[in-house]
């Protein structure tokens, strides 16, 4: 069977209900699941000497990023035969707490968890690379409950491991479990008990998120074969819209564009943007754009894109989880491509203070400042060895992790 080859790290995390202050980044993508940052005064130049970390400490095996809150950094991976959730104190890197959450997780397309963990409401909540679902204390590492979700949804971890970052809005966390009773699952995030279920078939290995389209909230999901609208609170179904891919390989997080949805995924499959019509009190969706096929645009092997003013920014990877990957820009509500920068390299992005913070897959951090005028870069930095994570940026400083290190930098 050809390889996914998706790497899912930078796939993953939730979002709560409420927005994060600017200084956070409580979950992967952060406060709002859409790699944008509200803070200012960053850095308009990587530095002639380069990024000197203002910490560095070992790490583990794993493909979470890292999430920050309350003044602390957590992760997840492997060591020592186990999973384990780390809590690092943001400001100088010295371990609060460590707790094991499953046995080392070990898969042909990398080791370690791949989900990011999500802060919120006191606790953090972490899914392990074989589905098992985690909340602990924040402030000391207790376990509070966990429960076997891919197990209770009598279905098998998925092939390159669950990847999906848990989702919390309200009382409820939310992933993505796979299976015939419901592939996305829902549990009470203050005792772990079952709340609803939702579609079926494969998990896919994307992260639900929370958006606002057209002022009504949805629970926007991209399973291993569609991408469907739940209702918050209850589960109910609201919407759904075929998105099948070669072995379930839906990575990327959708995104509210323009009143409606927009999705992507590698495998030369593509990307849409689907439209949210109504068909009397029902939703009826329906493709306003699409480009599909060997030849599509934006088509996002395991990263999200970005949306600003009414463009989209992101890594469009060419043929079967192939080696050539460009760095593309799309006017976002009709799909037309701007410009692209040829064979940029494989990478994730996020969005802050007016440019792009690229990592890229050889552990570099790209600062460079992109428009639908074109692509500017302003320098970058070697940080680490490979990685697949995204830059977290929260309070003037940036965290990232490989497989053997976490490190902080300052951005300001």
């Amino acid at each position: 069977m050809r390889s996914c080859r998706l790497f899912v790290s930078s796939l993953l995390v939730a979002i709560a209900p409420v927005l994060a202050s600017a200084d956070e980044w409580p979950g992967f993508l952060g406060p709002r699941r859409d790699g944008i940052s509200e803070e200012k005064g960053l850095l308009d130049a990587i530095p002639a000497d380069g990024l000197k970390p203002i910490w560095r400490v070992r790490g583990g095996v794993g493909m979470s990023a890292v999430a920050v809150a309350d003044g602390l950094a957590i992760t997840s991976w492997n060591d020592a035969g186990k999973q384990w959730l780390v809590a690092l104190d943001a400001a100088t890197g010295q371990e609060a707490w460590k707790v094991p959450i499953g046995p080392a997780y070990e898969n042909g397309q990398g080791n370690g968890p791949r989900a990011t963990p999500t802060i919120a409401g006191g606790r953090v909540f972490a899914f392990s690379g074989e589905g098992n679902l985690v909340a602990v204390s924040r402030t000391d590492g207790k376990i509070l409950w966990q429960v076997d979700a891919v197990g209770e949804a009598d279905a098998k971890p998925a092939d390159y491991g669950m990847a999906s970052s848990p989702l919390v809005v309200a009382e409820q966390v939310i992933v993505h479990v796979g299976g015939a009773t419901g592939a996305i699952a829902a549990y009470s995030s203050a005792d772990g008990k079952p709340a609803w279920k939702a579609s079926a078939g494969t998990a896919g290995y994307s992260s639900p998120t929370l958006l606002e389209i057209d002022g009504a909230k949805h629970i926007v999901s991209v399973t291993g074969t569609e991408v469907v609208g739940l209702r918050p609170g209850s589960g109910t179904v609201l919407w759904r819209f075929p998105f099948e891919t070669d072995f379930g390989c839906n990575t990327a997080t959708p995104i509210a564009v323009d009143g409606g949805v927009f999705v992507s995924a590698g495998e030369s499959h593509g990307s849409v943007l689907i439209d949210l019509g109504r068909d009397g009190e029902r939703y009826a969706p329906q493709t306003r754009w699409e480009s599909l096929g060997p030849k599509s645009l934006m088509r996002n092997e395991w990263q999200t894109s970005i949306l600003i003013d009414d463009h989209l920014y992101g890594f469009d990877n060419v043929g079967a989880a192939g080696p050539v990957t460009h760095l593309v820009c799309l006017e976002a509500k009709t799909g037309r491509e701007v410009w692209r920068k040829p064979r940029f390299g494989k990478g994730s992005m996020v969005w802050a203070d007016g440019k792009l913070w690229i990592t890229t897959i050889e552990g570099e951090l790209v600062l460079a400042r992109a428009t639908p005028a074109g692509y500017e870069e302003l320098g970058r930095a070697e940080l680490l060895g490979r990685t697949r994570q995204t830059l977290t940026i929260a309070g003037g400083r940036g965290y990232l992790r490989d497989d053997s290190d976490v490190l902080s930098i300052g951005l300001e």
